[in-house]
């Protein structure tokens, strides 16, 4: 039986989950921690088949029973990591779950990307010092310091593998208390943070309180992995902020979809769900001919 995983429990990886759980040949995880935009809706007037306003958390809660009637089960964590396996499948790591999972088809559906900090220095930075990728970037700063913006167990997962490279690794919560146990040998700065230094390329850290911080690289990693984030660590080509796709949802990496507001374009709950149905049984056909 493969395996495909959905990033997100929105309205676009339920949508995708409907089609894919349906296929008695393919096994459907969908990861979600709880903090789709459309919860946050307090009632909707303009979706298809609800004569009365119907509220962002119960269209959810429809959509969720829906899937788990067909078959389609749903992890309430977070994800951490996910990169290729040596057989070209997908391995991905869950928060509170011991061991990894290999999935053959990977759906992104996790909403618009997070915002940067409101960090004095950010845009002046990117690129000349700021990252968002450790796995991608860390080969940069090799015997370096470097730090890791963020609180939860994302920046500690990227701090962590940092450490493997970096001459040493900080996590910087900027005010918020950190909500993982660091590792031993990770350095954890909670003060907060004024700006952002440097002449050409980033070199310190002010904080607050006037002390500094002297690195060479800044890695962006607050709350969970977004979509964007996801992306790029597997290599898909993004458009600014949004992933590029073709029409069928499918992004430059065999295997890899994505669906909904991370694709960029119209962002409504209608559009959200026809993407998925789109990736849905896109992925239902990248699966019956893959090995």
């Amino acid at each position: 039986m493969k395996k495909a995983l959905i990033i997100g429990a929105g309205p676009a990886g339920i949508s995708a989950s409907l089609y894919l759980a349906r296929n008695n040949n393919i096994d459907v995880t969908i990861v979600s921690n709880g903090q789709s935009a459309l919860s946050r809706a307090h009632l909707i007037e303009n979706y298809f088949g609800f004569a009365e306003p119907v509220s962002g958390e119960q269209l959810l809660e429809n959509g969720r029973k829906n899937a788990e009637r067909l078959g389609a089960h749903f992890l309430d964590t977070e994800l951490i990591e996910l990169q290729f396996t040596p057989e070209l499948k997908f391995s991905a790591a869950f928060s509170g779950e011991k061991e990894e999972q290999v999935f053959d088809s990977v759906l992104i559906a996790t909403g618009a990307s997070r915002k940067d900090p409101a960090i004095s220095g950010m845009d002046r930075f990117k690129g000349r010092g700021i990252s968002y990728c450790a796995v991608c970037d860390a080969f940069f700063y090799r015997n370096k310091a470097a730090a890791v913006i963020g609180s939860g167990e994302y920046a500690v997962h990227e701090a962590s593998t940092l450490s493997n490279s970096c001459s040493s690794v900080t996590i910087l919560t900027n005010g918020e208390e950190l909500s993982a146990k660091a590792p031993e040998g990770i350095n954890v700065i909670t003060a907060k943070i004024r700006e952002l230094s440097g002449e050409t390329t980033l070199d310190s850290v002010i904080f607050e309180d006037d002390s500094r911080l002297e690195i060479s690289g800044l890695f962006i990693a607050i709350g969970t992995a977004g979509s964007s984030d996801i992306a790029r660590k597997l290599g898909a080509p993004l458009d600014g902020s949004n992933i590029i796709v073709d029409k069928n949802m499918a992004t430059a990496v065999p295997g890899l979809f994505a669906a909904g507001d991370c694709t960029g374009g119209l962002m409504q709950i209608a559009k959200a769900v026809s993407d998925g149905a789109i990736a849905g049984l896109g992925m239902i056909k990248f699966l019956s001919v893959s090995g």
